[in-house]
């Protein structure tokens, strides 16, 4: 009998457990529990034209935005999972108004907070289209032993410890980094386990893809305007144009552009003059990865990681992907 040579997530994280400046034993905990949280959430996602969780749930979370109902299964599984961990001490959520916290003092006692945006992509839902999870760990900044404050979860970028995302799609895969790389892990479903299929990921400095709603093109600044034209004209030393790929999920249309390389744009608008995507549970987390990998983010002026936000659903413009590409882009901004 030849073995399955492979290396579980779980196996992964402990082995790498000392690149994390503050290795214990609660942040490999930690990430085990958001590893089980992803694996039951695929599994609902896969059922999902088989059972009663597709369409809408009927309410409207804090982005006005109609909830659906795997949304909402989604979100409930994370937080259990991070409840259960007993390492987080509170969770901000893109579905929920406000913070959510626990009473026990175990919960009290953890020593990290916990961001997402639970089920990314949403609206594709429905039609059988890539969808996503992305999340992102910082150290609370408040007193272990007490409940953690809103300050804990107002931190800038640079401050995460962890950021990750899970894409749902022809393979399901857990993508993270802690700052020591990026890591890209397959879940086999014939054993149940995140295994080690991408190591130490970097996304190629140039790239033949550009990912925007080119829908809204006349409600853009003039300056990306201008990029988009220079992605679409004809020149064969730069290699283009590029190609147009949008498929409307923040996590499926980085993840392509991260391994393939590219750019992927939602500027602000004339009805959304401050972006559409959230800092805190989109933004920051994705250009975490993306700088780990050899790219960079911005929101057209700055650097997305130096943002300090100023609420939990503060929206900005954001640009990412391919390091060269990044820096045309602000040529033409």
């Amino acid at each position: 009998m030849f073995g399955y040579n492979v290396k579980t997530l779980t196996q992964f994280i402990i082995e790498r457990q000392a690149d994390f400046p503050y290795a214990t034993g609660e942040f490999t905990r930690l990430l085990y529990h958001v590893g089980v949280a992803a694996k039951l959430v695929n599994k609902k996602v896969n059922k999902a034209g088989l059972v009663d969780i597709l369409g809408e749930a009927g309410n409207i979370n804090v982005q006005g935005e109609e909830q659906k109902k795997l949304d909402l299964l989604a979100n409930w599984q994370f937080v259990q999972a991070l409840k259960n961990s007993r390492e987080c001490c509170g969770v901000a959520s893109e579905e929920d108004q406000e913070i959510i916290t626990w009473d026990d003092e175990l919960s009290r006692d953890g020593n990290y907070i916990f961001c997402m945006d639970p089920l990314d992509g949403s609206s594709n839902i429905d039609v059988n289209v890539s969808i996503g999870t992305i999340f992102s760990i910082y150290r609370r900044i408040s007193p272990r032993g007490t409940k953690p404050t809103i300050e804990d979860f107002l931190q800038p970028g640079n401050k995460q410890v962890a950021a990750g995302y899970v894409v749902y799609g022809s393979s399901t895969m857990l993508v993270y980094t802690t700052g020591r790389g990026v890591y890209g892990f397959t879940l086999d479903p014939s054993i149940g386990e995140f295994c080690l299929s991408h190591l130490n990921i970097q996304t190629p400095e140039n790239g033949k893809i550009y990912s925007v709603n080119e829908a809204n093109y006349h409600q853009f600044p003039e300056g990306v305007k201008k990029y988009i034209d220079y992605c679409k004209e004809s020149d064969k030393e730069t290699n283009r144009p590029y190609s147009s790929r949008y498929i409307g999920s923040l996590v499926a249309d980085f993840h392509r552009n991260l391994l393939k390389g590219g750019i992927f744009l939602y500027p602000s608008t004339q009805s959304a003059p401050k972006g559409k995507l959230r800092l805190i549970y989109e933004c920051n987390p994705i250009s975490f990865l993306a700088e780990q990998a050899g790219g960079a983010a911005t929101d057209g002026t700055k650097r997305i990681l130096d943002i300090k936000p100023e609420s939990l659903h503060q929206r900005v413009p954001f640009f990412v992907g391919s390091k060269n590409m990044i820096n045309k882009l602000h040529e033409f901004l």
